[in-house]
Formats: C-alpha cells, structure tokens, sequence
C-alpha cells in the first residue's frame, strides 16, 4: 500500500536536511496557529522560527500570527505583531513609559492600541520569498506568492505575486475564473489520501483535472 505523505509532525521531514522543518512540530505557543505541512526553512535550523521570525509578539496584546495549511517559509521571513507599535497619537513617538522612574505616570494604554492592526494570517499554498516582512494586521490570500525582500504593509489576494517596497501587485497566477474555482476546490483541505492520489493534479495546471480529482 503507498504511503499516504510525510506525518506533520514530523520536526525535520526531508533526510539530510536539517534545515527544513515542518512548523507543527516545533510552534508551541497559544497565539500562533500554524497549519499541516507548512515549513520553515533555515540553515540555522527551523526550530528557533518564533524566536528569530515573529518579532514583538506578546500575549497581551492579544494578535495572534495564523498560517494556513502548505506554506514554505522562506530563510530570514520575520512577521512583525502589534507590539512593535509606538504610541503616534501625540507629538512623540518615544516610548518614555517602559522606561519607567517616573516616565510611566500618566501614560494612556489606549495611544498605543489606536495603532493596532489585528491579526496576521497568512493563507494556504503560500509561498514566502528569502527576508520578507510581513508588517501587523496583513492577511495574505491562499496561494499567493510574496517576493524575496519584499515588504507586505497590505492585505495580499489570493494567487496574486507581490514585490518591492511596499510591496505591489506584480501579478495575479491566473485568471479571475480559474482563481475562483481554485478558492472554491480548496484542496489543501482534503484528506491526505485524497491529496496523495492526486498530486500530479495539484502540481499541474489542468483545471478539468483538478476539478474531477477524487
């Protein structure tokens, strides 16, 4: 009987490797949600990705960082949360408060939560180039793809490819119709059996066939 695919939790799932790991099984805290098969990989090694890629992400302040199901993570990616964020609703931006001895008096939490952006979620397929950055509150939409370098500061569509500074839409992967049906199939929520018998239709570009898998 073929193997039905890799098991998820699997924390280092390509042999001779190291560098990629699936981030099931290394992603433990309560505010980051990360999907089956989605991977993160470093020549330093996957397993410090909360420590060196979600930067300025404290319980109380309440975001979470959700990642959808088959996303490569590429080296470098950091996720910037809503704690990095200064208070801008007055003259400084000077963070005088943590400093305490003083400073603190008087400082009004709700400067810094006029600045909040929400959650960050990242969809399915996604693809995410070398040293990207993903500021506050950005969803990206399943299958789109995120250029190397690339500074996402606004919400991603689905199957489309972004780039630069900020980063702008340089495509979508296809056309309207086809996009549509694809978030309609939605195949990265099959059973994994069904996704084994069908790789060769999720890797090619035949919708009819993606369409009649089963």
């Amino acid at each position: 009987m073929p193997a039905a695919g890799p098991d998820p939790l699997t924390p280092h799932p390509v042999p001779g490797h190291p560098r990629v790991g699936f981030l099931k099984a290394f992603v433990r805290q309560a505010n980051i949600e990360v999907g089956d098969f989605s991977y993160y990989d470093d020549p330093e090694g996957p397993e410090a990705f909360v420590e060196r890629c979600v930067l300025h992400h404290y319980d109380f302040m309440g975001d979470r960082l959700v990642i959808g199901r088959f996303c490569a993570i590429a080296t470098g990616v950091t996720f910037i949360m809503n704690g990095a964020n200064h208070a801008m609703t007055g003259f400084s931006t000077y963070p005088f408060n943590i400093f305490g001895h003083g400073w603190e008096e008087g400082f009004d939490w709700a400067t810094i939560q006029a600045g909040f952006k929400g959650d960050t979620v990242i969809g399915n397929d996604v693809w995410i180039g070398h040293e990207a950055t993903i500021m506050p509150g950005v969803t990206v939409g399943d299958g789109a793809v995120v250029a190397a370098k690339s500074v996402v500061v606004a919400d991603v569509p689905p199957y489309a490819i972004v780039g630069g500074n900020p980063a702008k839409v340089v495509r979508q992967r296809f056309a309207d119709e086809v996009v549509a049906e694809l978030l309609s199939i939605r195949w990265w929520d099959w059973e994994i059996d069904r996704i084994t018998r069908n790789l060769d239709a999720i890797r090619g570009a035949d919708l009819e066939a993606l369409r009649n898998a089963a």
